[in-house]
């Protein structure tokens, strides 16, 4: 089982991309990937189905899935959405970070 929460903020966030993409229904598929400049980043996308190869739980009417690889990075995030004058967008609280870049989408574990 993979802890990660997914505030209020940033889900009704999700929803409303969901929509204005014409993907109502999607499931948000978070992972990580290598790259950046602390080694991994975080990826956000949608998908209309499950590969049968990873974790999935529904939160207030949002369907979250992570591959297994991901997962153990994964586990204990919290996935909020800032508006704000100098940033805006999400941003991915990490307890299983040990660094993290000033851009913010970039980590290592």
């Amino acid at each position: 089982m993979v802890a990660i929460e997914v505030t209020p903020t940033a889900r009704e966030q999700v929803l409303k991309i969901m929509e204005k993409q014409g993907k109502p229904g999607s499931a948000l598929r978070l992972y990580v990937q290598g790259g950046g400049c602390s080694g991994l980043t975080y990826g956000m996308t949608f998908d209309k189905q499950e590969s049968g190869d990873e974790v999935a739980f529904q939160d207030h009417g949002l369907v979250v899935v992570v591959d297994r690889a991901s997962a153990p990075l994964l586990n204990g995030i919290k996935v909020d959405f800032l508006m704000g004058l100098e940033a805006s967008g999400f941003k991915i609280y990490n307890p299983n970070a040990t660094q993290t870049c000033s851009c913010g989408k970039s980590f290592s574990a």
